[in-house]
C-alpha cells in the first residue's frame, strides 16, 4: 500500500472497531483453546514486525547528538563519503554503487526536503513510513526530470497550504525515514562531485521554509527503553511477549495508526488484549493463557525465517525477489520477512536484485572452481539505470571480498569486453583469468561465494525482469 493510502479517518475507523470488540477481552480469551489464542498471538506478532523493527532503527539511527558514523539526530542528514571498505562488517550485502544519505524526520511539524540539480546522475529517495510501507513515487530519477526539487512531508491528519513549486506527500505515520541513493562510480573525482551534491540535501521545518536555517539536534533520551548497540533482531527479542505488544499498542495509538484494511487484524488482536493505544498486561490473563502466550516471539519468528526462502521465484539458479515496499492485508508475513532479512526494501520499480548461490547443475558455488555467466548478444540486464554484479563472501554475512585489484564489482563503467559474437562473458573465480579479461573478472573468495545482481530502474516493457520476460542466465561451471 502507498504511503497516501493511509488516512486518521481510516485508523479511526480501525481502531473504533477494535475497542467495540476489546471490553471482553479476558472472557474471550478464558473461552478459546490454547490453540486459538496461540495463532492469534503469532499472527499479530508477525502483522507488527515491520513496525517495531521500524521504530527500533529509527531510535538507535537518531537518538544521537551529533551526525556519527551512520547515524545523524531527526532532521539532519547522515552522507557515507565512499564505498565501505573491504573490512566492513555493518550491515550484510553493502552497496558498492550508490553513496547512502539518510535522515528520519518527525512530522509532528511539515518538513521540506530539497535536493539540488542531479542533472543525468541516477539517485533515488526511498521514502518510507514506520509500517514499511514505501512511496511507489519517492523522488527519483525514475519519478522526476532530476532538476532541483522541493518535497513537503506532513504526517496523520494535517491540514495546510503546500507552498508553490512544492510537491507534496502526506505520510501515514508520524515518523518516516528517507534513505538516499547516488550513483558514483568509485573514483576519487566523482567521489568529489557526489559528496558535493550530498552536502546539499538538507531538510527544512516548514516553518522555517524561505527563511535562514540552522538544524538544532533534539535531546538525547538516556532511556529510550532498549539497548542502542545491539541489533534490532535482539532488540526485539528481548522485549519478551509483554514488551513488544505494549510497544506495538502504543505506537497503534498514536505515531502509526493501523491502515483501514486492517481492521480484522486489529479487532482480531483485541481479543487477546492488544488494543491500539492501550497497555497490553499479561498478568490480567489467566495463568494457562499466560503461558500459551509465553513462546510466542519465538514461534513467530520460526515462521518468518521459514519463509525467507519462500520469498522470490528462483530463476536459472538466481532467486528474483519482487513485489516488495508495497503490501496490503495479505502481505503480513511477507512484509515481516523482508523486515527481518532486508529492511526496507525497494519498490521493484526502482531496483531488484536477484542473487544465486548455485551454478547451472544445482552445486554450491565456491571459490576452489571457476565459473563463467554469459549474456546473449543485446541481452545484459535491461535496465533504465544501471546494472552491477557484486561478489560476497558467505562468513555470517555477505561481505566484500578481499582481491589484489581492490574490485569488489563487474558492470558496464569496467568496460568489459564482449566476444566476437556480441554476447558477454564474465569470469567469478579466485585467480585473474588473464590481464586481457580482468575487466570482465569479478574476483571470487577460496570459499563459498554469492553473486548478487543490481538492476536499477529495470524496465517495464519487454524484455523485463519484471514480467518475467528477461532471465538471468545460469552461473556455469568451467571444466
Amino acid at each position: 500500500m502507498q504511503l497516501t493510502k493511509r488516512s486518521l479517518v481510516s485508523a479511526a475507523l480501525a481502531c473504533s472497531f477494535a475497542a467495540c470488540v476489546a471490553a471482553p477481552l479476558t472472557a474471550n480469551a478464558q473461552s478459546m483453546t490454547t490453540a486459538e489464542l496461540q495463532q492469534i498471538a503469532t499472527d499479530a506478532y508477525i502483522y507488527g514486525y515491520s513496525l517495531i523493527t521500524t521504530e527500533v532503527t529509527r531510535v538507535q539511527m537518531s537518538n544521537v547528538p551529533k551526525v556519527e558514523g551512520f547515524t545523524s539526530p531527526t532532521g539532519q542528514f547522515v552522507n557515507v563519503p565512499r564505498y565501505p571498505p573491504v573490512d566492513y562488517r555493518g550491515v550484510s550485502a553493502p552497496n558498492a554503487d550508490t553513496l547512502y544519505s539518510v535522515t528520519w524526520l518527525d512530522l509532528h511539524e511539515p518538513q521540506v526536503f530539497s535536493h539540488p540539480d542531479m542533472s543525468s546522475r541516477f539517485y533515488l529517495f526511498e521514502i518510507t513510513d514506520l509500517w514499511m510501507s514505501d512511496s511507489e513515487s519517492s523522488p527519483s530519477k525514475r519519478t522526476a526530470d532530476g532538476k532541483a526539487a522541493n518535497y513537503l512531508f506532513t504526517g496523520p491528519g494535517w491540514k495546510g497550504e503546500v507552498p508553490s513549486g512544492m510537491k507534496h506527500f502526506p505520510v501515514a505515520t508520524r515518523y518516516m525515514v528517507i534513505l538516499g541513493r547516488t550513483y558514483a562510480d568509485g573514483t576519487d573525482e566523482d567521489y568529489k562531485t557526489v559528496n558535493a551534491l550530498q552536502a546539499q540535501y538538507k531538510i527544512t521545518p516548514l516553518s522555517g521554509w524561505g527563511k535562514p536555517y540552522t538544524p538544532v539536534a533534539s535531546p538525547v533520551n538516556p532511556n529510550p527503553g532498549f539497548s542502542m548497540t545491539d541489533k534490532p533482531q535482539a532488540v526485539i527479542l528481548a522485549m519478551g511477549t509483554e514488551g513488544y505488544f505494549n510497544l506495538m499498542a502504543k505506537l497503534m495509538g498514536g505515531d502509526a495508526p493501523p491502515a483501514a484494511g486492517d481492521a480484522p487484524m486489529v479487532a482480531n488482536m483485541a481479543k487477546i488484549g492488544i488494543v491500539p493505544g492501550k497497555p497490553f498486561e499479561m498478568s490480567k490473563l489467566d495463568p494457562a493463557v499466560q503461558a500459551a502466550l509465553k513462546d510466542i516471539p519465538k514461534t513467530a519468528l520460526k515462521k518468518i525465517e521459514t519463509n525467507k526462502d519462500r520469498m522470490g521465484e528462483v530463476v536459472n539458479g538466481w532467486v528474483v525477489s519482487k513485489g516488495l515496499g508495497t503490501y496490503g492485508p495479505a502481505d503480513y508475513l511477507k512484509r515481516a520477512t523482508v523486515a527481518a532479512f532486508g529492511w526496507p526494501a525497494n519498490q521493484e520499480r526502482d531496483a531488484v536484485y536477484p542473487y544465486t548461490e548455485i551454478d547451472s547443475a544445482g552445486q554450491k558455488l565456491t571459490g576452489a572452481n571457476k565459473y563463467t555467466l554469459t549474456f546473449a548478444k543485446d541481452a545484459t540486464p535491461p535496465v533504465n539505470g544501471f546494472w552491477s554484479i557484486t561478489m560476497y563472501m558467505i562468513d555470517g554475512g555477505w561481505w566484500f571480498v578481499p582481491n589484489a585489484l581492490n574490485k569488489f564489482t563487474v558492470s558496464p563503467r569496467d568496460n568489459p569486453k564482449p566476444n566476437a559474437d556480441g554476447s558477454l562473458t564474465l569470469y567469478f573465480q579466485n585467480e585473474s583469468p588473464g590481464k586481457d579479461k580482468e575487466a570482465n573478472w569479478l574476483p571470487a573468495p577460496k570459499g563459498a561465494f554469492l553473486p548478487m545482481m543490481r538492476m536499477y530502474w529495470p524496465k517495464d516493457t519487454s524484455p523485463s525482469i519484471i514480467n518475467g520476460s528477461w532471465k538471468p542466465p545460469s552461473v556455469v561451471k568451467v571444466n
